[in-house]
């Protein structure tokens, strides 16, 4: 029996936890599992159900002493297992001690409710379990005791959730069990946590005295079926054809792969465009990626990740992204990838890149493609303007809310960066762009540089590379068409075109 079965089950048989009233007025947006979306009126923003039991009193003495005893009994070997193998294990220990300890006063026909609440404690998220199983949502975000949880879903944005902490220390619990699971540590002298988890969630946790009104938690997850050129293209936050000159300038035909950055804002799809840009490497390249919280995930075999390390309480220890681009240089890579340039790894990037090594991929924070070369010539990243040229292609993302439609992530200009022979320096000129108005994709009928470069090297005429475009632009909406839109199967299908090529 599911977990959220048994508290309903429960809540049946006892005759409390009964479902609260549903508001007048308000409309069900969405419904999928157990998870109902509402418009309510007057809320500015929608509300997101999910059955959200809350322990007190006896209940809650019961499951701590459970808790108490599987801490020092639990065999560590669990800690090897997977996510679904311990809560396995979990449950049949649990139901064992409650079998012990009659001492303890569970319930007869409560067992599997109470062993399913310790298992979800101890392994899991406590109340914050059926937020991370819910694929749709990208980021969980508790904001203090008596207060409620806000979720970001991947399609309705910010919605405020039926779950909530009503303590404080169940929050610092919570806070406390993450961090003793990644060996990290929590307290008034370093009140902060900035971590990723074994499954790839990203967490950061604040405890007072910096966080003044309670703990915090803010919880980012990654899906656990990465987006493929195809789902970007389906979704519109590109057109076929920009998928296809970008699957282009990332193999480069071979000859002359391009540096390619991703701009935007926070949330704005940075990390997911270049995931599918980083798949169009060709496999028998060797691949580095370098990242400040590992996010990444690559369907290619020759892929090495690094991933910083912050100080030790000493402040001694730490690994900073720049030693990792320094040192990733001497590794012989084919491609460098560098998930965020924020720093001096953005200078040793650009080193790079005008020292022959072509195909360097990565992200930075900005508003415009403009903006973004402005961002990367000034402190503290600080590239000199004759070492700016080297870079192709500003590929800049937004995060756009519409009123009808709800969320929506779209390439808002493909810019490229023209190198000017006689200064030394760039201009900056942009080939595609985004229409608000239609939500289209324009060609600017501008003569992209660097398509001049690849039919200097190639040998190939205008017409044969624009031909090339075409083929692979064919290519993927071909797979649209039929429905396979996998980022594996997908990266399968681009990989084998570059073979038979």
């Amino acid at each position: 029996m599911a977990y959220l079965d048994a508290v309903a089950a429960e809540a049946k048989k006892q005759g409390k936890r009964k479902p609260a009233p549903e508001p007048r007025g308000r409309e069900l947006v969405e419904s999928y599992g157990e998870v109902k979306i509402w418009r309510v009126p007057g809320e500015p923003v929608l509300f997101y159900e999910v059955p959200a039991p809350h322990y007190r009193g006896e209940e809650k003495r019961i499951i701590h002493s459970l808790m108490d005893i599987a801490i020092n009994v639990m065999p560590t070997v669990y800690k090897g297992l997977s996510q679904d193998e311990r809560e396995a294990r979990y449950l049949q220990e649990i139901m064992r001690i409650i079998d012990a300890t009659p001492e303890i006063k569970v319930p007869v026909n409560s067992k599997e409710f109470f062993a399913r609440a310790v298992v979800r404690e101890m392994v899991g998220y406590g109340v914050l379990d059926p937020l991370t199983k819910d694929d749709q949502l990208e980021e969980i975000m508790v904001n203090g005791p008596g207060k409620p949880v806000f979720v970001y879903h991947r399609k309705h944005g910010v919605m405020k959730s039926s779950i909530q902490f009503y303590e404080d220390a169940d929050i610092r619990d919570l806070i406390e069990r993450i961090a003793r699971n990644i060996g990290r540590r929590i307290d008034t002298q370093v009140p902060i946590l900035d971590a990723r988890l074994a499954d790839g969630t990203r967490v950061n946790a604040t405890i007072p005295p910096v966080s003044l009104d309670g703990s915090t938690v803010t919880l980012r997850k990654f899906r656990k079926d990465p987006l493929s050129a195809v789902d970007l293209v389906s979704f519109g936050t590109m057109s076929p054809r920009i998928a296809a000159f970008l699957w282009l300038a990332v193999d480069g035909l071979g000859v002359k792969p391009a540096n390619i950055l991703v701009a935007g804002g926070t949330a704005s799809g940075k990390t997911s465009t270049l995931n599918v840009l980083s798949s169009f490497i060709p496999r028998q390249e060797r691949i580095l990626s370098i990242e400040d919280t590992s996010e990444l995930n690559l369907p290619l075999e020759h892929w090495l990740r690094f991933e910083v390390r912050p100080p030790s309480l000493e402040g001694t220890g730490e690994i900073s992204m720049d030693e990792l681009v320094k040192n990733s240089l001497r590794m012989r890579p084919d491609r460098i990838i560098v998930g965020e340039i924020r720093g001096a790894e953005g200078y040793t990037m650009f080193a790079a890149m005008n020292t022959g090594h072509s195909g360097c991929l990565g992200t930075v924070h900005a508003n415009s493609a403009r903006e973004t070369i402005v961002r990367l010539e000034s402190p503290p990243i600080s590239v000199p303007k004759i070492m700016l040229t080297a870079l192709n292609f500003v590929v800049m993302q937004n995060k756009i809310h519409d009123r009808k439609r709800g969320l929506l992530r779209r390439v808002t200009e493909l810019a490229e960066i023209v190198p000017n022979e006689e200064t030394g320096e760039s201009s900056l000129q942009v080939l595609f762009e985004w229409d608000p108005a239609t939500d289209t994709f324009r060609d600017t009928g501008r003569k992209s540089y660097y398509l001049g470069e690849l039919k200097r090297y190639t040998g190939l005429s205008d017409a044969q590379i624009e031909g090339e475009i075409a083929a692979r632009q064919t290519v993927l909406e071909g797979l649209a068409k039929r429905g396979v839109r996998g980022l594996e199967e997908v990266c399968s299908v681009t990989q084998n075109y570059l073979s038979a090529k």
